[in-house]
């Protein structure tokens, strides 16, 4: 493994994607989400998620040098086409909009469309908490996922995130998906060899299986049974529906043939302090006594340290992933 600072990684990786191909706008973007992701412990969507976008770019699912166009459908509505590029570079296009937005009007509601994955959803929703607003994010994506009572694939992932500032400490930070777990997961241990949980995935037969390999053929299954599928039905309505993308049944793969996806992102930023001026305190006092005197697991905490000894001591990156990333630069 080699320890690398976040602003180090961050510059290495707009070099390996500009050398790929990707404009200095979309390298940033991928970029600063790619060593957030490191940065909270989310590996499987930092760097070496970041090839699936180089894979994509060279085989045409996503425009490397696509420019979003960003536009307001209503006061507190900001849509961004995405393209067939990226939704990261769309939402760094309109955040500053989007937080001026939510505290000029209380809220401000962010739609994507047109665009490729979204990569770490967390992200999204804790640059929001960040600002001093609450969060709340879904995105939708090519089907992977059975629905509730089926055994083939409807729906992707459809993860939510949801976060909430709070004085004096970091964010409280949700991010899952409705699936058993994350594909990747399953990928990882397809390359791996290893076996995998029963009520992660049916195989192609509808059967219920512990080959990752046989998963992959297969569909995946929600966390939950029919609550899990529901939330992802959930989230295709506001990440495909509202926003104008895909539903997840129409979204060609994001990690095969040369069609994007041009699947979508919902993003709710809410301002508390109209109606609670006094949230951030009492996010606090609330977090404290669920974890102290209730030994709750706060999400959010221990990523937000893992952040602080990653700007000290650097992120640790797989050796054969660094060189991957040298070889691009070059």
């Amino acid at each position: 493994m080699t320890a690398i600072l976040p602003d180090a990684l961050h510059d290495l990786l707009v070099n390996a994607l500009r050398a790929q191909g990707f404009s200095g706008a979309n390298a940033a973007a991928l970029a600063r989400q790619t060593v957030l992701a490191e940065e909270l412990g989310q590996p499987s969507v930092g760097v070496s998620h970041l090839f699936d976008f180089i894979d994509g770019a060279a085989a045409g699912r996503l425009d490397a040098v696509a420019v979003p166009t960003v536009s307001n459908a209503a006061p507190a509505i900001i849509q961004a086409d995405g393209n067939c590029g990226l939704p990261q570079t769309g939402f760094d296009l309109a955040f500053d909009d989007i937080v001026a937005t939510a505290r000029k009007l209380g809220l401000c509601l962010f739609l994507s469309h047109n665009a490729t994955l979204c990569g770490s959803l967390g992200t999204f929703a804790l640059r929001i908490a960040e600002a001093g607003l609450i969060g709340f994010a879904a995105t939708n994506g090519s089907p992977l996922l059975a629905g509730s009572g089926a055994t083939k694939p409807v729906f992707c992932t459809n993860p939510m995130a949801f976060s909430a500032p709070q004085s004096d400490g970091p964010a409280l930070l949700i991010d899952q998906s409705s699936s058993a777990t994350a594909y990747v997961n399953i990928r990882a241990a397809a390359e791996n060899g290893e076996a995998i949980p029963l009520g992660w995935a049916l195989d192609s037969d509808g059967q219920p299986t512990t080959d990752p390999k046989a998963a992959l053929d297969g569909t995946l299954l929600a966390f939950g049974g029919a609550r899990g599928a529901n939330i992802a039905l959930m989230v295709d309505v506001l990440a495909g529906g509202l926003a104008g993308a895909n539903w997840s049944l129409d979204a060609p793969s994001f990690f095969n043939g040369d069609e994007c996806a041009r699947t979508g992102l919902f993003v709710l930023a809410i301002d508390p302090t109209p109606a609670a001026r006094s949230f951030p305190k009492r996010m606090a006092a609330q977090i404290k006594r669920l974890a102290d005197d209730y030994g709750v697991h706060i999400p959010g905490l221990s990523k937000a340290k893992r952040r602080e000894r990653a700007q000290s001591d650097g992120i640790e990156i797989d050796d054969d992933l660094m060189r991957m990333l040298k070889d691009l630069c070059a």
